[in-house]
């Protein structure tokens, strides 16, 4: 078993490695000993999965946490915690998540810049600094090297400012983030121009990025961490869906055929931590 500062020192090799890796993320424990059997360096949360998952739109931070726990556990990959606003408006409350991921047993941990409120989506400029540095202030406070990542959500939530993006970015760069992060960024050109704008490890999410994009353009363009957000559950959703339509519409069961072999799967979660 990897100690959780191996695990942080294997999280912070990858980001200073050449090219791009790609960290997955699982919604629970099951996905996340499937991606760690498939090889996969690291995994990270997903709040969204983890909504979809529990039936609701939204997911507080206290079941955000206990995900991040179930994952952890899993493997002995390192784990990222999608943490959201961190739950709270007010800095230093909001600093407090990244205390909770660590004990958690995540490695890295992100705050954003999204309220979570939709009349009012974004934090004002001088708040969301501020927030960045007080997570900075309590990742360093723990006795390994927990990764920061800080998100610029404007774009996510419709506003397609660029200039306001990459200042937003910038300015979480100073404050001491260790990787930026900027979801909704859709096309090669934008992204590189925001690549070149910041000099800490950049993450994009395909799960709103143009789907065609690969792994070599990405990393040419200066991209470090690929996730994908929710899409992969949102993708198993999508599968579910269909079974239930063939059953209910047609009164047909032909999707047994592409059910994934028992033994596989078991061989999976044994080979996960190696039991």
């Amino acid at each position: 078993m990897r100690s959780q500062a191996d695990k942080a020192a294997r999280f912070r090799e990858l980001h200073q490695r050449p090219g791009a890796f790609i960290i997955p993320n699982p919604w629970d424990a099951g996905s996340a000993k499937l991606l760690a059997a498939m090889g996969f360096e690291a995994l990270a949360t997903t709040s969204l999965g983890l909504a979809n998952t529990l039936g609701q739109s939204t997911v507080g931070l206290d079941a955000i946490i206990e995900n991040c726990r179930a994952i952890t556990d899993a493997t002995d990959l390192p784990v990222n915690a999608d943490l959201e606003n961190c739950g709270a408006d007010m800095p230093k409350l909001a600093a407090e998540a990244i205390r909770f991921a660590a004990e958690a047993g995540a490695v890295g941990g992100s705050i954003e810049d999204s309220t979570g409120n939709p009349e009012h989506p974004i934090y004002d400029f001088s708040l969301a600094v501020e927030r960045v540095q007080a997570a900075v202030e309590a990742a360093r406070a723990l006795p390994f090297p927990f990764t920061l990542t800080a998100r610029a959500e404007n774009f996510l939530w419709g506003r397609k400012d660029l200039d306001d993006t990459i200042k937003r970015l910038q300015a979480f760069e100073a404050a001491g983030a260790d990787v930026l992060y900027s979801p909704g960024l859709y096309d090669l050109a934008t992204i590189k121009t925001v690549v070149s704008s910041v000099n800490k490890p950049f993450n994009l999410v395909m799960g709103f990025a143009d789907p065609t994009l690969t792994v070599a353009q990405l990393s040419a363009a200066g991209v470090k961490r690929i996730s994908v957000g929710g899409a992969m559950q949102r993708h198993a959703l999508a599968a579910f869906l269909r079974c239930a339509r063939e059953m209910k519409d047609h009164g047909a069961f032909t999707f047994v055929r592409d059910m994934a072999p028992v033994k596989e799967v078991r061989e999976a979660f044994a080979a996960a931590k190696g039991e």
